[in-house]
């Protein structure tokens, strides 16, 4: 009998979620990961425009001052993640993972005694970086837009421009925060500020690349399962209100992507 594969709950929330309240969310999932109550689990959505400010951010990297942003419809918000300064907006694809690094990724699901086990479970942030790269650049593939990593830096570029950022915190072995690409958003924010610390870097987007229009919907199902598919499980999509224990109708099949 073949070996069962670990799963990945995927939550698609919709509408646009204020950052803050994206926050309280992963803080509830990863409580719940911890206790293992869940599975490994990948929430996508989108924001309203918001800064975020990594724990490595400088003054500099919001050169206008925060009231200023502000005063433009921006949010300016300090997180937990690693890294610098950031944008968030609309036609950006978030996707916070709430996953446990080493040991025993699996919990237990609907009372089973045997659960599934995987033994490919990133043992560190750097590979869990790398993984989650690769999974970015996987399903950019599938649209057509060749992406990169570049030696030294975190995240995706497409040519000389950057299209993926990532940032995360790991707390009691389980990740928060997580990947944004830029899909059909207006890129005009991030020349207000130093992207991710890094002087005059341009971004780009599956738009600019591609010419697609409407790109959203599909390429947040080919990130969920590209993003799977490089941790090595299968991707099993759900309600957020079954990822944080309330009453709700029984999980989605498992899903897949067509060719």
């Amino acid at each position: 009998m073949a070996e069962a594969v670990a799963e990945l709950w995927v939550a698609r929330v919709h509408g646009h979620v204020p950052y803050t309240e994206a926050v309280e969310l992963q803080t509830r999932l990863r409580e719940r990961r911890q206790a293992g109550e869940i599975p490994d689990s990948l929430l996508l959505l989108e924001h309203p425009p918001t800064y975020t400010k990594g724990r490595r951010s400088e003054k500099s990297d919001l050169p206008m001052g925060e009231d200023w942003y502000w005063s433009q419809g921006i949010e300016v918000h300090d997180t937990s993640r690693g890294g610098r300064v950031t944008y968030h907006g609309p036609g950006q694809l978030v996707g916070y993972p709430i996953m446990r690094l080493g040991g025993d990724r699996t919990a237990p699901q609907d009372g089973e005694a045997d659960r599934p086990r995987d033994h490919s479970v990133p043992s560190d942030v750097i590979e869990f970086l790398r993984k989650t790269e690769a999974g970015i650049i996987r399903a950019l593939a599938d649209e057509g837009v060749e992406a990169e990593v570049r030696e030294g830096l975190t995240g995706v570029w497409a040519g000389e421009r950057k299209i993926g950022s990532i940032g995360l915190h790991v707390s009691r072995g389980v990740t928060m925060h997580g990947f944004a690409v830029n899909v059909d958003g207006d890129l005009q924010p991030f020349e207000w500020i130093v992207p991710c610390g890094i002087e005059n870097v341009r971004m780009t987007s599956l738009y600019l690349e591609t010419g697609l229009t409407d790109g959203m919907t599909c390429f947040r199902k080919r990130v969920a399962w590209r993003f799977a598919e490089a941790f090595g499980l299968r991707q099993r999509v759900v309600t957020l209100e079954r990822l944080l224990g309330s009453p709700e109708r029984a999980a989605s099949p498992v899903e897949s992507i067509p060719a």
